[in-house]
């Protein structure tokens, strides 16, 4: 029982992982795209209308949903909450 555990522990480490890997590549496309387009605006219009920022606003939101899920900021439904219920269920074997 021990080695399943260990195992079962080892797989949610690499989700987790992978989970940030993902995260970071994003937030560095963001952060290099929406430069881009902050001096392509500049370089357009020298500010007088900031358009970039609609972009990096939409884009944002995406990203903080996205880092919500992430690290697991959502109180309701996170990773420990389901871990709780399935050993719940699987306790009361009402399933």
């Amino acid at each position: 029982m021990k080695d399943f555990e260990k195992v079962k522990r080892y797989e949610r480490a690499k989700e987790r992982v992978e989970g940030l890997k993902k995260f970071y590549t994003k937030l560095s496309v963001y952060i290099i795209v929406i430069s881009f387009l902050a001096g392509l605006n500049y370089y357009e219009n020298e500010w007088r209308h900031a358009w970039f920022l609609w972009v990096a606003f939409g884009w944002g939101i995406g990203l903080i949903i996205h880092a919500i899920k992430t690290y697991g900021i959502n109180p309701l439904y996170n990773k420990n909450w389901e871990e709780r219920k399935i050993k719940e269920f699987m306790h009361n074997d009402n399933f």
